[in-house]
């Protein structure tokens, strides 16, 4: 009976591939053992506050040639500046409608969770809201307290339009303290007057609101200055006069000049939205930088380097081989060449 051969035998050892996938073997059984070890950064921590109220559903951007709804810009600006924040980064989102953000998920690492993020602002709908009033003012006024409690940049998506508008008296006053939260309102929509879509009970569109579809002015609180003048005044009976009031809030615009008065009233800054890449520059500039504390696994790396031995082992001898043989036929058509000629 003959001995069978001893493995490994000298010639195997005396081979370099025998090494390489042995630590690549290694290396792969060894990544599953690797701890990892955390470390500090400084990053962005992000409360990022969308109105969805009726108005922005008003088609006033435009994207690949066609227009789209002020709500639809807004989700595929941030879905483009998601990728684009500096790691670590955390976002937090939030809806806006009536006067009250509704808190859908605290601000998380979106470098690591950066899938939930996106089908979380993908999913963003003006079908959420309970209710159609919009009072913009209120409505930061709270966001900045929600910002306050999670310890997060606020960034609040609006077109500004207070609906219904606001009374004689003007808006609530910030009792806050400005400053106390960075942050940025983000303008959206166009400066010209468009048409606000209208829909039905089952959610289906079915035309634009008119004139006769909304309140054109506020009543509460004392009458305007000029309600004297007005047809039908009667201090008691009819302080804001007889006839209805008429307007174009019906129709909708960015209202950029009360938006920056919010901002000079709070501290926070002010962009109209346009695209990804200013809106980055502009959060980045606002934001205040967070020490982060991350987990970084070592396990990537192991594998990384495995991959580049498999590769090293079947890659490149079929390469060096492809290699010599074109060079051996390149000096071959060389020296017939040259035959031919002499």
């Amino acid at each position: 009976m003959t001995a069978g051969p001893r493995f490994p035998r000298r010639e195997t050892l005396r081979d370099g591939r025998f090494w390489l996938l042995c630590a690549t073997a290694f290396l792969l059984a060894v990544s599953f053992a690797l701890p990892s070890f955390r470390s500090k950064a400084n990053g962005v921590d992000l409360l990022v506050v969308v109105d969805i109220t009726g108005s922005m559903n008003t088609r006033d951007y435009r994207e690949n040639g066609h227009p789209v709804s002020r709500l639809e810009h807004v989700k595929a600006s941030l879905r483009s500046l998601l990728p684009e924040l500096p790691c670590p980064a955390r976002v937090g989102l939030a809806i806006f409608t009536e006067r009250q953000p509704f808190l859908l998920f605290e601000p998380i690492d979106v470098c690591g969770a950066f899938a939930p993020v996106e089908g979380a602002i993908a999913g963003l709908d003006w079908r959420m809201a309970w209710e159609g009033d919009s009072h913009i003012a209120a409505g930061l006024y709270r966001a900045i307290d929600i910002a306050h409690d999670v310890n997060a940049d606020l960034v609040f998506f609006t077109d500004g339009q207070e609906a219904p508008p606001l009374p004689a008296s003007g808006g609530p006053e910030f009792t806050g303290e400005r400053g106390a939260v960075k942050g940025l309102i983000v303008g959206t929509g166009g400066f010209a007057l468009s048409p606000i879509p209208k829909f039905d009970d089952e959610g289906r569109e079915i035309g634009f609101f008119g004139v006769a579809d909304v309140p054109h002015e506020n009543r509460f609180g004392p009458p305007p200055a000029d309600a004297e003048q007005r047809e039908g005044y009667n201090p008691r009976n009819a302080p804001f006069g007889s006839a209805a009031a008429t307007g174009t809030e019906h129709l909708s615009s960015l209202r950029e000049p009360y938006l920056k008065s919010l901002g000079d009233k709070t501290g926070l800054g002010y962009i109209r939205l346009e695209d990804a890449s200013a809106l980055r520059k502009a959060i980045l500039a606002e934001a205040r930088p967070h020490a982060v504390e991350r987990e970084r696994p070592l396990r990537p790396f192991a594998l990384g380097l495995a991959f580049i031995l498999l590769v090293a082992l079947y890659g490149a001898p079929p390469l060096w081989t492809l290699l010599k043989r074109l060079r051996a036929d390149r000096i071959s058509t060389l020296a017939i060449w040259r035959k031919s000629r002499a």
